[in-house]
């Protein structure tokens, strides 16, 4: 099965249901796949088949349009974070090889030297132009997108996943979180991650997504209260966020019978206070981009035992779901296998092979455990990441940016406990004999640099790090010190 095709079965079932809602614009099955044949028409008279085109701006109708009309075009579409440096954005364009990039006139102004086409400037074009009657010849194993992501060496890595990946990811969640016949699901997620896979599970069943352009409290809200929304995706922060604001008003969140989290475990206190002010349930996700999605789920039922007493399943990120393999290596690193882990890493075929075993296991680079009941437990990273707001920021992207500062001889960046976004990116830091600097003065720095949400939030001084005989930082002592 092809990315399009979900949008085009939908719409032979049920055209008139509606597929999105975003703002005051709604489009219905059989709108959302005839405008996204038409894109396609203009797609396909841009680029040759297997072209790279990346997507740079908001949420928006046309951003989940160009899902389906990158399939049919047999473009690979590469997503771009929104949030990311112009410099970030430069580097995964050149080593992707991407020959247009659609989007935000106010972003794409911020890209020089690729081929740019605004939203507005494409639906001039898909207005006029002949629906693609026939798509472009692709198969199931063909690249579809490309996420790039932080990891242990600094610089992110784009991850391959193909229609086949996708889609197995997207049966494995309907399982793992099913979808009702009368589900109406919000989605405050930027598109640009992949959480949107969620859409696809949504229109895989011709169920409406309400699309937000950013997550806000009263936006969730009201999105939910207008549409009678069923169903939506939130990150911890997020549903902590939601609990505090003051437009909640548990009236008007009445018909939400499930909310599903991921990127990391919920407080229990926030599991409380979410189960006494709304009459609904809770299930957690655990996944990656490398995986597609989630691939293994903690569900309403431990919830619930959880928020009774039983505490300690909150730790875990609960079972994998039936397409998908979990296994512990003998270090404790927790390996995947199934059609929904990615076919590698473009372009980079050295970092591909370390990601996989011998045997084609995937190296998720978290370490766990498994109890009794068979719940999987995440107890740390192997990779080097800090997790903060739901997005993975790379300790040494962080670092390297750090060390290039006159002032600074020597530096590591950690996570620490921080209540509204899980972790806040702490550096500590060894200033260089006869230099000074001052906190605000690095995190400046960091700014011009790096996407805003990489930048630190603490900076804490001290006159050397711990290491170990080899001379390795030992981060987890300064866990210790600063968490």
């Amino acid at each position: 099965m092809l990315i399009h095709e979900i949008v085009e079965f939908a719409a032979r079932r049920d055209p008139a249901e509606t597929a999105i809602v975003f703002e005051d614009v709604a489009l219905d099955f059989g709108d959302l796949d005839d405008r996204a044949r038409r894109m396609a028409t203009v797609l396909a008279a841009r680029t040759g088949p297997g072209d790279r085109i990346a997507v740079l701006s908001h949420n928006t109708t046309d951003y989940v349009t160009l899902f389906a009309a990158a399939s049919l075009a047999g473009v690979v579409l590469v997503l771009l974070n929104q949030r990311l440096h112009p410099t970030e954005w430069a580097d995964q364009l050149e080593r992707t090889d991407t020959c247009l990039v659609l989007g935000q006139t106010d972003l794409l102004e911020q890209i020089g030297g690729t081929s740019t086409l605004s939203w507005a400037d494409l639906a001039e074009a898909t207005d006029v132009a002949e629906t693609l009657v026939a798509p472009r010849p692709s198969d199931e194993r063909d690249p579809a997108w490309i996420i790039f992501t932080s990891g242990t060496t600094g610089r992110p890595k784009g991850a391959v996943l193909t229609h086949r990946s996708l889609l197995a990811g997207v049966m494995n969640a309907s399982i793992g979180r099913p979808v009702r016949p009368d589900d109406i699901y919000v989605f405050p997620f930027p598109l640009c991650h992949v959480a949107a896979y969620n859409v696809l599970i949504q229109h895989l069943h011709a169920r409406p997504v309400v699309l937000l352009e950013r997550f806000d409290p009263a936006a969730v809200v009201d999105a939910i209260d207008r549409h009678r929304a069923t169903t939506i995706s939130l990150a911890p922060t997020m549903i902590a966020a939601l609990l505090d604001d003051p437009s909640f008003d548990a009236r008007r969140l009445g018909t939400l019978r499930s909310i599903g989290y991921g990127a990391s475990a919920i407080p229990v206190e926030v599991l409380r206070r979410g189960l006494d002010r709304l009459d609904c349930d809770f299930a957690q996700g655990y996944g990656m981009t490398e995986l597609s999605g989630n691939a293994v789920f903690l569900d309403a039922r431990l919830h619930r035992r959880a928020a009774v007493g039983e505490e300690h399943l909150l730790a875990s990120a609960g079972r994998p779901g039936p397409l998908a393999a979990v296994r512990l290596a003998d270090d404790g690193e927790i390996e995947v296998r199934g059609d929904q882990v990615m076919a590698g890493y473009w372009n980079d075929p050295e970092t591909t092979s370390a990601a996989f075993t011998d045997d084609g296991w995937f190296r998720t680079g978290d370490i766990g455990r498994i109890d009794d009941e068979g719940l999987l437990s995440i107890i740390d990273r192997k990779k080097d990441l800090v997790v903060t707001g739901g997005e993975n920021v790379s300790s040494r992207e962080v670092e390297d940016v750090l060390q290039a500062h006159p002032s600074v001889a020597e530096v590591a960046v950690i996570g620490t406990p921080e209540a509204r976004w899980g972790e806040a990116i702490t550096a500590v830091v060894v200033v260089r004999a006869g230099h000074h600097t001052t906190a605000a003065d690095l995190i400046d720095h960091c700014r011009s640099r790096l996407a805003s949400y990489k930048k630190p939030r603490r900076i804490e001084f001290v006159e050397s790090l711990p290491v170990n005989a080899s001379g390795k930082i030992q981060k987890r002592e300064l866990r210790e010190q600063f968490g």
